[in-house]
């Protein structure tokens, strides 16, 4: 079992970088928080989440490992996954309360994806359901919706995005309602089947610019901008920001048997020896 696509390594880097981050600062990363108050034991949580992440984010990289190393990611980000669901009970018509929800849920289908095409040229008789070929797609139909919530956001929250965006490019609150469109288009594309795997792999290469040519600039920048203090924040935003984007490029890879334009093409997953 080698490296299934660009998404699976940058799962395991983003995934180490914020475990790191909660045990050298002591406390969960922002996209793991809140932890629930009534929840005793905070710091012992806090490494003992950190250390598995960090552990598992390692076995991604090993044939022997990778296999319940995802699901051990998938399963934890689940729980974080359910804690940001509250929000949106309570404002359902909140873009903002949704957006919480959906970068949460974005990574975790991200790791659901991962198991399953992990698991597919294994050749074991019984496949969990989660690793099923329907399975699989209820997942990259919710990422595009994880998607058109990403969009809505940046269409909602216009002037921060756009504050965000390189000062060198023309046109700064163009590109955020740019951006919000891609994201909505790509969702859609994913959501329906219309042009699925290029769509899965621009929103992958978006996310990965954003990150490329906002959050990591801003670690040099003196002073630092407005929206990216304390230090902190800017590293768990850069990898969160990895996270999605490797995210985006798992779902991209688990739909590498459709083909880039409108030709016909088997919608079956590939054959062992196509995927690795």
């Amino acid at each position: 079992m080698r490296i299934v696509g660009l998404g699976h390594g940058l799962f395991a880097i983003a995934g180490a970088g914020l475990a790191v981050l909660s045990l050298t600062y002591r406390d969960f990363a922002p996209i793991w928080q809140p932890l629930p108050a009534w929840i005793p034991w905070r710091e012992t949580w806090v490494y003992g989440s950190g250390l598995l992440v960090l552990g598992a984010s390692a076995g991604l990289w090993f044939s022997r490992t990778a296999l319940p190393s995802a699901l051990m990611i998938g399963t934890y980000l689940a729980v974080w996954a359910v804690t940001r669901a509250a929000p949106v009970v309570f404002k359902p018509l909140s873009v903002g309360s949704w957006y919480g929800l959906c970068e949460a849920l974005g990574p975790l289908l991200g790791a659901w994806i991962l198991y399953a095409t992990l698991r597919w040229p294994s050749r074991v008789p019984e496949t969990p359901l989660i690793a099923s070929e329907r399975a699989v797609r209820a997942a990259q139909v919710l990422f595009g919706l994880t998607c058109v919530v990403y969009g809505l956001a940046d269409f909602a929250y216009a002037d921060f995005t756009a504050s965000m965006v390189p000062m060198w490019l023309p046109s700064r609150l163009g590109f955020a309602y740019f951006t919000g469109l891609g994201h909505v288009a790509a969702g859609i594309g994913i959501m329906i089947g219309i042009l699925p795997r290029l769509a899965a792999t621009l929103e992958a290469l978006m996310m990965s610019l954003f990150g490329l040519l906002v959050w990591v600039p801003s670690l040099f920048m003196q002073p630092p901008p407005e929206w990216a203090t304390p230090p902190r924040n800017q590293w768990s935003e850069l990898f969160v920001t990895l996270l999605l984007a490797a995210s985006a490029w798992i779902v991209a890879t688990s739909l590498e048997n459709r083909p880039w334009g409108f030709a016909s093409g088997s919608r079956t997953h590939r054959d062992a020896s196509d995927l690795l």
